[in-house]
């Protein structure tokens, strides 16, 4: 049995949570930094971190290069941009570092998902493909 004030500073720590995963789902193309969501949050960065993985199961900084990658996806299922752009476009200010986390997260380099990404989805109905095409951090990329 835990007592009031223990339950009261965990409800308040889940909305200021919320809260700062709510902003990286806005602003994921913003220049984010755990330091300046857990100023605006009022926690520590190494308690934001810890708190947030504990309640989201990923640190913040994962979630905000997921919610870049989920954009990503759908930018390059467009065509008309570069990959660069894509980069650019989503906040990732390297090119290296967001072809590893697309490739990490997707299985194959943000390339080849431009590629075969069309032939994929044609003919789904644009919600069914993105919940078939959106990354999940625990699956083990397919092997063609």
């Amino acid at each position: 049995m835990t007592s009031k004030p223990v339950t009261d500073q965990r409800l308040r720590d889940l909305a200021r949570l919320r809260r700062v995963r709510d902003r990286i789902d806005r602003e994921y193309a913003q220049p984010l930094d755990v330091e300046a969501l857990a100023r605006e949050a009022h926690m520590s960065a190494g308690h934001l971190s810890r708190a947030f993985r504990l309640a989201y199961g990923e640190s913040p900084y994962s979630y905000l290069m997921t919610r870049r990658i989920e954009r990503a996806m759908a930018l390059l299922c467009r065509g008309d941009l570069s990959v660069t752009e894509v980069c650019f476009a989503v906040g990732c200010s390297s090119l290296g570092t967001f072809s590893t986390r697309f490739t990490e997260l997707v299985g194959v380099p943000p390339s080849v998902y431009r590629r075969e990404a069309a032939r994929a989805t044609a003919g789904m109905p644009p919600c069914v493909a993105k919940r078939v095409t959106r990354p999940v951090r625990s699956r083990k990329a397919q092997v063609n």
